[in-house]
């Protein structure tokens, strides 16, 4: 039986063993499995592939996207591009083993975004600056969205803007909003990024990579001045399907 996991801590709420196990079911994939590991350090990451012999994929989650990657043997020019890997593909090979780095966010943020996307969009304020933000980042740049990080730390950088320098101004220019931090993520359900929400119009867009709660409170300040929101739940839907051709290709 092949066997494949998702890596990251903590996986209490995980949303891709169900989906992948519900997958493998409702379209006969035989001897086949999908299990979760709960793992405290990256460092565990060797004996995981040590004790499974037959695993031949994981995905990979917060807070090890960026230090997996010393594990690996490769990674492909996306996730080399953005120093964040959530698809690790094994070969095994006799008793060899190769590991490839992968990142199927960028695909998913991109496919998922387009869904909504308004042509008026021309640039974009990304919240936070980790691995997810540097996914989103990447699939602006694809889509020929100019944006600019905001950070709670003032970073001298011309990409870079602190929550308090945002403004009127700012919210004019930038009609697309990526909450790519994890404000506001169950259970802390009543968190929100500490932006000027009044600024808000129907003409803006709105888009939290998190799906657990299906409407966060950042999605909520949108939808109460009509502007177009997104969750997380499409985007893990598309890379989810993307790491599963890659485990097979």
């Amino acid at each position: 039986m092949r066997l494949f996991g998702l890596i990251g801590y903590p996986l209490t709420h995980s949303f891709s063993e169900k989906y992948f196990n519900d997958k493998f079911e409702k379209e006969n994939i035989q001897d086949v499995k999908y299990k979760i590991f709960p793992i405290h350090s990256v460092s565990e990451f060797p004996e995981i592939l040590k004790s499974n012999t037959n695993i031949f994929g994981f995905n990979i989650t917060s807070p090890y996207k960026q230090s997996v990657i010393p594990y690996l043997d490769e990674t492909n020019i996306i996730a080399a591009e953005i120093h964040a890997v959530n698809v690790v593909k094994v070969i095994r090979k006799n008793q060899n083993i190769k590991l490839i780095g992968y990142n199927t966010d960028v695909y998913g943020f991109q496919k998922s975004l387009k869904i909504k996307l308004s042509p008026e969009v021309k640039s974009a304020l990304i919240l936070g600056t980790g691995g997810a933000a540097k996914a989103v980042s990447a699939a602006l740049r694809n889509l020929g969205i100019n944006y600019k990080f905001v950070s709670r730390t003032n970073k001298p950088d011309s990409q870079s803007l602190n929550y308090n320098s945002l403004n009127e101004e700012l919210f004019r220019k930038n009609l697309l909003i990526i909450n790519a931090s994890p404000v506001g993520i169950f259970p802390d359900v009543n968190q929100k990024p500490d932006i000027p929400y009044e600024y808000l119009t129907e003409n803006h867009h709105l888009f939290d990579l998190i799906y657990n709660p299906e409407k966060t409170q950042f999605l909520f300040e949108g939808e109460k001045r009509k502007a177009i929101i997104q969750n997380g739940l499409q985007m893990l839907y598309f890379q989810a399907d993307k790491a599963w051709e890659i485990f097979n290709s």
